[in-house]
């Protein structure tokens, strides 16, 4: 059986070994990074797929005949065209919820850094700032204390509960947007936990931002898509927004002239929310689990069709 990953850099580049899974195949080819106009000649002949961003339409699926089985190498699998999977009787496997404390505690982490501005001011002192002061401490943003805060956090599954049982025990009060959409619409915080569809697409955008408080701080390490960035960008450049934490954008890597870039209340880390070793290693083994359930005819982890 061959066996193909197309991007498997980000997973494991260099620092984990893809014996799981190289063990349960004939063959099995790892290429780093792979565009969407070499995948019909990378998967020639191979049974076995593996992605995480590469976009497996029908006409992929088609024009290679002996594929089988789809491993989506990551929670979400909306690049992958489901449907024609099934059509085509392909098994289509994902990673469930790996990375839900990993995500969590990137959400606290943006959180706090709002709050405290500790990168801004270790960057301070290493400029001199603090040897020059004349006073024992100093400060270049206001920090604000989170006892007492309001989060409202929208998608409440098992990364936003995750997130809210954080956040309590900081001292935030924490609602839900499926439960109380005012209370979150009120809130100093808002994080995004929800998944991406068609339904939400953009749905921070400038009608959402004018009902929040004033000052509020938006947090978002779900989906790049779930807001409009120049909305935000506008929000924040007016003071309508006070501050936004993101580690997702709609374009990744961005463009030059994305909006948020360089604005000095917008914390940008580059989607790496979900990286933490621990978490890389636990996509490798359950790539590893799902891909023997397949050959032996379960259905763990199996993507179905609605």
């Amino acid at each position: 059986m061959k066996a193909v990953l197309l991007d498997g850099h980000t997973i494991n580049p260099g620092d984990l070994s893809w014996g799981p899974v190289a063990d349960l195949c004939d063959e099995f080819v790892v290429f780093e990074k792979t565009d969407d106009e070499d995948i019909l000649e990378r998967i020639e002949g191979c049974e076995v797929l593996m992605t995480s961003k590469c976009h497996i339409t029908r006409e992929i699926m088609e024009k290679n005949p002996g594929l089988k089985y789809i491993g989506e190498t990551a929670t979400g699998y909306n690049n992958i065209d489901i449907a024609a999977a099934a059509d085509l009787g392909i098994a289509v496997t994902h990673i469930p919820a790996y990375s839900t404390d990993a995500v969590a505690q990137h959400t606290i982490a943006l959180i706090l850094e709002l709050a405290n501005h500790v990168g801004l001011h270790d960057q301070s002192v290493r400029k001199g700032n603090w040897c020059t002061s004349e006073y024992f401490c100093y400060w270049e943003k206001p920090v604000t204390l989170l006892m007492g805060k309001s989060l409202g956090i929208i998608g409440y599954g098992s990364i936003g509960k995750r997130v809210g049982e954080i956040a309590a025990a900081l001292g935030m009060k924490v609602s839900a947007y499926s439960r109380d959409p005012e209370a979150v619409m009120d809130s100093d915080f808002i994080s995004l936990h929800c998944p991406l569809t068609p339904d939400n697409s953009r749905m921070i955008n400038d009608e959402f931002i004018e009902q929040l408080k004033d000052g509020a701080f938006i947090i978002n390490t779900a989906r790049g898509g779930l807001v409009d960035e120049d909305a935000i960008a506008r929000a924040l450049k007016s003071g309508k927004l006070g501050g936004a934490a993101l580690d997702v954008l709609t374009s990744e890597p961005p463009a030059p002239d994305n909006p948020l870039l360089g604005l000095e209340n917008c914390i940008i880390t580059p989607h790496i929310a979900w990286i933490p070793i621990e978490m890389r290693q636990r996509v490798i083994d359950v790539l590893a689990e799902n891909l023997s359930a397949w050959k032996e005819g379960r259905t763990l982890n199996r993507v179905e069709t609605k």
